[in-house]
């Protein structure tokens, strides 16, 4: 079975003959760590290909990412970092002043110098499954541009530039999502930071009055396309299960260990895949291999039936033990009998 069969076979629940594998190292690993995690990729071979290079040259980034400093993405957000390898955070929202809004546009270069040729070059050459990532992110970029506080207060008045602003976002992620859909990857993925610890962020009425029909419009370009769609998202996020759920997502990643994993099990087994995870707040940098095998098997006993619908992925932070990512996938090697 290819590492694409695998994974298709997973989100359709047909039984594959392992748990998928996909690994997050974030920057700082393969930035200070490069040789522990090529050694763990040839122990643990993932299933999944992600290509790169895609997107036009900005007209705004500047400096470079993930390095101690000052860096501006794409959309002209400012990024501080004051430790090496994380993403840091935006100190200065470029929009934070309504009056700056007139004459701001979205990056539209990127999607205007896209070249198509690599990503279908990539799909051609490979045998794992791909996954095309996007800019979307429209409640995330929309904190990134006017401030959190300012858009939580935006979200309640909802003035007509907070109005135009999402119109302008939502345009771009649209033709975005399009862009990906047109290409030979076998699903998108698309992302939104919605959970604090154990609450979502804003009342679930209002996202589903404001953001669910975007990610509707968002799954149904990718579902018309036959493609899969995954999405991301930190912290609790429970309230907005079924909503994913009903619009068409795929597959979802997030941290399980913030919520009641057997309740959600109970809820939505069968219903999307789970794509990971295990704690990295606490289980990965800092608890003992025996621990992190805990953790796993406590997710396969509430997930893992036999049939799909589960993907072991874990994010490696900087701190992170490498014992404690092998014993990660080690884990979900086991026989589901022994569990």
């Amino acid at each position: 079975m290819t590492p694409r069969q695998r994974v298709i076979r997973a989100l359709e629940f047909d039984r594959p003959d392992r748990v998928p594998r996909d690994l997050w190292a974030l920057p700082g690993v393969s930035m200070l760590r490069n040789a522990e995690l090529q050694a763990l990729l040839e122990k643990f071979p993932v299933d999944f290909d992600r290509p790169t290079g895609v997107y036009g040259p900005s007209q705004r980034a500047r400096g470079t990412r993930n390095e101690i400093g000052v860096s501006v993405d794409e959309w002209g957000c400012e990024f501080t970092v004051m430790e090496t390898g994380v993403v840091g955070e935006v100190k200065h929202p470029p929009l934070s002043d309504w009056s700056r809004l007139e004459g701001w546009a979205p990056p539209w270069e990127l999607l205007d110098g896209v070249d198509l040729s690599l990503v279908d070059a990539t799909c051609k050459e490979t045998d794992k499954f791909v996954i095309g990532g996007t800019h979307v992110r429209p409640f995330e970029r929309m904190q990134f541009l006017r401030g959190s506080e300012n858009l939580f207060m935006d979200l309640l008045a909802r003035p007509p530039e907070f109005e135009h602003l999402r119109g302008l976002i939502h345009e771009f992620n649209l033709r975005d999502m399009e862009m990906w859909a047109g290409t030979g990857v076998d699903a998108i993925s698309f992302m939104d930071d919605w959970g604090a610890q154990n609450a979502l962020l804003i009342d679930p009425r209002l996202w589903r009055e404001i953001f669910k029909p975007m990610y509707k419009a968002y799954c149904d370009i990718c579902r018309g396309a036959g493609k899969y769609l995954f999405f991301h998202s930190d912290g609790h996020i429970s309230d907005i299960y079924a909503d994913l759920v009903e619009i068409g997502v795929s597959a979802v990643n997030s941290q399980l260990f913030c919520m009641d994993i057997e309740e959600i099990a109970r809820q939505h087994k069968g219903r999307i895949t789970f794509w990971g995870e295990i704690s990295r707040q606490h289980i990965l940098p800092f608890g003992s291999v025996a621990e992190v095998r805990d953790a796993v098997r406590r997710v396969r006993r509430a997930l893992d039936g036999g049939t799909g619908g589960v993907i072991a992925q874990c994010e490696w932070g900087l701190r992170d033990p490498r014992e404690n990512i092998e014993a990660v996938f080690e884990t979900w090697m086991e026989k589901l009998s022994a569990l």
